[in-house]
Order: structure tokens, then sequence, then C-alpha cells
């Protein structure tokens, strides 16, 4: 077994900006003295000011002891040129995400250190094969992907390029440990695991917007509802237009132009039109958006019967929040469909078809679909109706709705709403993923829950949904778009037919 970089040897740090200083800080925290490189003169010694004012925020509030800031501070030490990094263990690299600029540094740093220092790069995009193209010893290049802010974000992937050697990056991951993180390891290809499997959540609500399903507030709403912690559109926003749209661009090109990473010409006319986000005050939203509290759950006395259809476990949650709500009901587990009837409209938990195909295809007018559940929280649920549903037995609908628990968000008739679509596609991403060797589907799960703060992982929510589901609305959106974007994953479509193979 490998073992970590020890306290007490030297780490380098290179470029000292907010990832840099991070990673820095928390390099000097687990005891190794840091030297910290940027070309811009006074930029690493500003970095570590910064980082002093931080911890000084800290003592502040009582979560660390004078003495400790000041160790920690002494630890980081501004160097002038890589000539100053000989002797460091391991070199982490975090300059501009710039594939010909990271290989110069990289070319240069081997005629600094030691033989068997190990160099690292933080990119979050950027092949560790490339990278390591040209260099004298390829096998010493390991991925450190760190996420922001550093300090406080768990998550390290640790990326294996194809020259990459085993110890190294076994090194790495045992360094990363020892400082307190919790790495995973990945391949090197597109987007690693966080960047590629987390493409859905942003590309279903581009996608809706462009359909004008809904208003960026009602998709944020329904996200929240679901158990993220932030909706995709105030994320974005968070994150910067310009940097998701590029990430999205480097991750389309990468894979030959495959549209299942489709770049948006919603954010694209964002990013034309300077719209980035928090940064440049408007973006989705101007400024920060204004969360309204939760509407309170209403006790509804209803002249019309409630039945509830069918079997498994989004059937079974209604059945809890209908009991917890004290609305009578009765149960028809055979009925060949999972949904609810509110008076004479079947409101069917969506598979992926729209309304007014499940109409047509039942011959039932008065129809509607609700989303998925796939949390207990309270917030939003997403809804449509066929057409055929008068505006009173909508407001019926919506009122038993919010005695659950739900604020009832009518969305366009668009196939598979919202949180149906984005969870089934990050579980297919994430499906991929491990189809295709970047990782194992703990690492998947792992990595996208602290990395992304995601409620479940792709494989949890996989084991919650069953893959029968989860297959059934990839292959409905497939058939309504025409589009490779909702091809199924071979890894589900093989779970698919296992179970169906007689014992």
């Amino acid at each position: 077994m490998s073992r970590p970089i020890e306290a007490g040897q030297p780490v380098g740090v290179i470029g000292a900006g907010t990832m840099g200083a991070g990673i820095a800080q928390v390099a000097a925290s687990a005891g190794h003295p840091v030297r910290l490189l940027d070309l811009r003169a006074g930029a690493a010694a500003e970095a570590v000011a910064r980082i002093g004012a931080s911890l000084a925020s800290q003592v502040a509030k009582g979560r660390m002891a004078e003495a400790e800031r000041t160790m920690l501070l002494a630890r980081i030490v501004p160097v002038a040129t890589s000539a100053e990094l000989d002797g460091a263990a391991l070199v982490i690299e975090a300059i501009a995400e710039d594939l010909g600029a990271k290989r110069a540094l990289l070319h240069e740093l081997e005629q600094r250190v030691s033989p068997d220092a190990i160099l690292a790069s933080n990119t979050s995009s950027l092949s560790i094969t490339a990278l390591a193209n040209g260099m004298r010893h390829p096998g010493r290049l390991v991925g450190m992907h760190f996420f922001n802010p550093v300090p406080a974000m768990k998550l390290v992937e640790v990326v294996s390029g194809a020259e990459t050697a085993a110890g190294a990056a076994a090194t790495v991951f045992e360094t990363a440990r020892r400082w307190g993180k919790t790495p995973v390891h990945a391949k090197s290809t597109p987007g690693f695991i966080v960047n590629r499997i987390a493409r859905p959540y942003y590309a279903e609500a581009l996608a809706l917007l462009q359909e004008h399903a809904a208003t960026p507030a009602e998709i944020d709403l329904l996200a929240r509802g679901a158990g993220f912690r932030m909706g995709p559109c105030e994320l974005m926003d968070l994150i910067g237009h310009d940097i998701n749209y590029a990430v999205t661009l480097s991750v389309f090109d990468a894979n030959y132009g495959d549209r299942r990473y489709l770049p948006s010409l919603v954010q694209k006319a964002l990013v034309d039109g300077g719209r980035l986000g928090r940064k440049s005050g408007k973006g989705f939203y101007d400024g920060v958006p204004d969360h309204a509290p939760p509407a309170p759950r209403e006790t509804v006395a209803l002249a019309q019967a409630v039945e509830l259809a069918g079997r498994g476990g989004q059937v079974g949650s209604l059945a809890a929040r209908l009991d917890r709500a004290g609305i009578a009901f009765t149960r028809t587990p055979d009925s060949g469909w999972n949904g609810l009837r509110i008076g004479g409209v079947a409101m069917h938990i969506t598979d992926g078809r729209s309304a007014a195909q499940v109409a047509a295809g039942r011959g039932e007018r008065h129809t509607g679909v609700l989303d998925w559940m796939p949390g207990e929280g309270e917030g939003a649920l997403a809804l449509a109706f066929a057409p055929g549903v008068g505006p009173a037995a909508r407001a019926d609908v919506a009122r038993v709705l919010g005695a659950c628990g739900w604020q009832a968000i009518a969305m366009r008739d668009v196939p598979g709403l919202l949180v149906a679509r984005t969870v089934a596609m990050l579980v297919n991403e994430g499906a991929d993923a491990v189809w295709q060797g970047v990782c194992d589907a703990a690492s998947a799960d792992l990595a996208m829950k602290l990395g992304t703060n995601y409620p479940a992982g792709p494989f949890e929510w996989l084991e919650r949904l069953g893959v029968d589901q989860v297959v059934t609305l990839l292959d409905h959106l497939f058939e309504a778009y025409r589009s490779e974007r909702y091809r199924v994953s071979p890894l589900l479509r093989q779970r698919y037919w296992t179970q169906r193979i007689p014992a």
C-alpha cells in the first residue's frame, strides 16, 4: 500500500488565485512547508494575506486558536521562481485552464524538481494524458482536482492519465486523505467524474427554458423541492455562465459533438449579452434570488373521491403523504397505472410521455402527469395536464397536492417534466461513466454528493427508482425528441434485460 507524503515534507503550489491559495492553506494545515509561486509579482504574498484574513475570522468565531493560525501562516512562504521549488515532494499547479500554458509549466518543472517528486494538476477539464505528452517522466503526473472553496469542500478527484504510474496516483490519493479530504480515483476522460455526470443538471433546465416550459424561478423551486440545495438556474448564476458554458463546450468538443453534451442557445444568449450571473449583477436573476418560504399546508375537504393507483416506491410516498394530510382515499394496486385520481382526473406519475400522449393512449380525456418524487422534502412538485382538463379540476388537484406539502407548479405539457428527466439523465450519465471505466459506482455516488452537494448519487437514485422506471422514461424521451441525447446507457440496458432472464 502506498504511503502519503508525510507532514514536514515540502509541497509546492503554483498559482496564487482562489484555488491555489486554498490548496496552499490545506497543505499547510496538514503540516507541510508550502512554497507558493505566482508569475505575477506580489500575487503570492497577497494570497497569504487573504488566507490570514480568512483564518482571523475563524479565530474570532472560536473555531481556531490564534497560535494555530500563526503557525499555519508561517508554513506558507511566497517564492519568486520555480528553482525555489527544488526539494518539494509534491508540486501542484493551479494556473489558468490553458493546455499550452500548463504543459509548458510542467516541462519546466521537470528541470527544477527532484526526479522522484510527484507533479499534480488541479485542472477541472483538461486531459492528464495530453498534459503529460512530451514529459520525460510522464508517469509522475497526476490530476488532483480540488473543488471550490478548497478548505471546505471534501472531494478530490485523483485523475490518472494513460501514462500515470499507479504508485503516483495511490500516493496522491493517500495524501489527499491525510489532508482531511475524501479522494476518488478517476480516469482521464472529458469532465472526469463530477463535471461529466453533472452536465444534465444544467442541460435539462436549459432545454426546458428553450421550450418555454417553465420560468427559471419555477425550475429552481422544483429542483429544491426534490432535495437539491440550489436550483440549476441559480447555480449557473453563481458559477458564472461564461464558465459553465465554456465547460459544456469543452466536454462537447472533447466528445466529438456528442449531443448528450450539446451547449444551449439559451445560455449562449446570456453570455453574448453579458448576463454572466452574480459576478455581473445579472443572469437568470438580477442579483441573488429571493426565496419565498414554502406555502403552508392546507386542510382540504373534497367532495370528489381520491384513488391511489398502482404500486411502487413513489406510490407509497403518495400514500404516506395522503395519510398525514388526513385525506381519505381508496387503493387500486392492480390498476395498470401509477398515480392519483382526484375526482375525474387521473394524474399519472410521469413515465416520460406528455399528458396529451397518455390521454390519447388510454382514451381518457381528463388526464395529467406528476413529476417524480425522489425525496421526502416539502416544497414544489411539477405537473401538467392534457387539454381536456378544466380549471376547476386543475384547482382540485393543486389543493390535494398542497395538503400533501407540495406547491403545485403547472408546467407546459412537455415529456418528463423537470425532476424525472433530470434525475434519469444524471443516473444515465453516471451509468455511462462506470460502463466506460471512468470510475466505479461507489465513487460516482460519493463524488456527486461531495462535489456538487446532490441529495443522492446516481446509483443511489437507481436503487430507489428501479432500472425499469429509469429506462422506460429515457426511452420515451428518446421517442419524443428523436435525439441521441436520451439514448440509454449500455449498463442500464444490460441491467434492464438481465432482470428479465428467467430463473
